[in-house]
C-alpha cells in the first residue's frame, strides 16, 4: 500500500487560468453549444483561509483553506495549496484536498493546531466539464470570473473555444484581488462577502 507521503507518488497539481467575465450568460450559452456537461448548478461557497500567528503560510505563498458548501455549510473541503508558478498565463501549484463531513469540527482541529482564520471570501459557483477541462463560472462580490482547469494545452484550446481573451489571464487569488480592491476602496469590509439585506 502506497503512503500518501510516499515521495514516489506523483504530486497533485492545480493547473488553471482565471479570466474576468463580463457576461457569464454568454459563456454559459457557449458551453451548452459546445456540448459541455453541467457538473454542478450555481451554488454558494464560503471559503476561509487559515494561517499561524506569524503568517508563515502566506509568506511562503501557501494556503490552507476550509470551504463550506451551501448556505447552511453542512459539507466542506479542506485544501492545502503550495506556492504558485505563473507561466504563459497559466498558474500551477501543488494542491491537496479532502472532503470533510463536519466543517465546524475541522475548524476546531485547525484552531487546536494553532491556525486562525485570516480571511473569508464568498462566491457563487457553477461547474462544467468541457472535454478535458473543468470550467467554473464564479460570481463574487468583486465581479464575475471564469476559471479553466486542465493541462496547459487543453486550457488554451478551451479558452479559445469559449472565445475568451487569454491575454487577460489573472495570476492572483481572490484574496489578493480583494486586497487590491480594498486599497482602492478602504470602506469595503475586511472579508469578501456578499452584501446582505438589513
Amino acid at each position: 500500500m502506497t503512503s500518501a507521503a510516499d515521495p514516489a507518488k506523483p504530486r497533485r497539481e492545480e493547473v488553471e487560468v482565471k479570466l474576468p467575465c463580463e457576461d457569464p450568460e454568454a459563456v454559459r450559452g457557449k458551453l451548452r453549444d459546445l456540448g459541455a456537461s453541467l457538473k454542478s448548478v450555481l451554488h454558494f461557497e464560503s471559503n476561509e483561509l487559515y494561517d499561524d500567528a506569524e503568517g508563515r503560510l502566506r509568506s511562503a505563498g501557501q494556503a490552507l483553506r476550509l470551504r463550506r458548501e451551501g448556505e447552511a455549510g453542512g459539507q466542506g473541503i479542506l485544501t492545502y495549496k503550495g506556492a504558485a508558478r505563473f507561466e504563459g498565463g497559466i498558474k500551477t501549484r501543488e494542491e491537496r484536498e479532502t472532503r470533510v463531513t463536519d466543517p465546524e469540527e475541522a475548524e476546531a482541529i485547525l484552531r487546536a493546531l494553532g491556525f486562525v482564520r485570516r480571511f473569508r471570501y464568498e462566491k457563487r459557483r457553477e461547474e462544467w466539464t468541457l472535454e478535458e477541462c473543468a470550467v467554473a463560472l464564479d460570481e463574487t462580490p468583486i465581479g464575475n470570473f471564469v476559471e479553466v482547469e486542465g493541462s496547459p494545452v487543453a486550457i488554451r484550446r478551451c479558452v479559445a473555444a469559449l472565445e475568451l481573451d487569454f491575454s487577460r489571464a489573472i495570476p492572483y487569488t481572490y484574496a489578493r484581488l480583494y486586497a487590491d480592491r480594498r486599497k482602492e476602496d478602504p470602506t469595503l469590509p475586511g472579508d469578501m462577502i456578499f452584501t446582505r439585506p438589513g
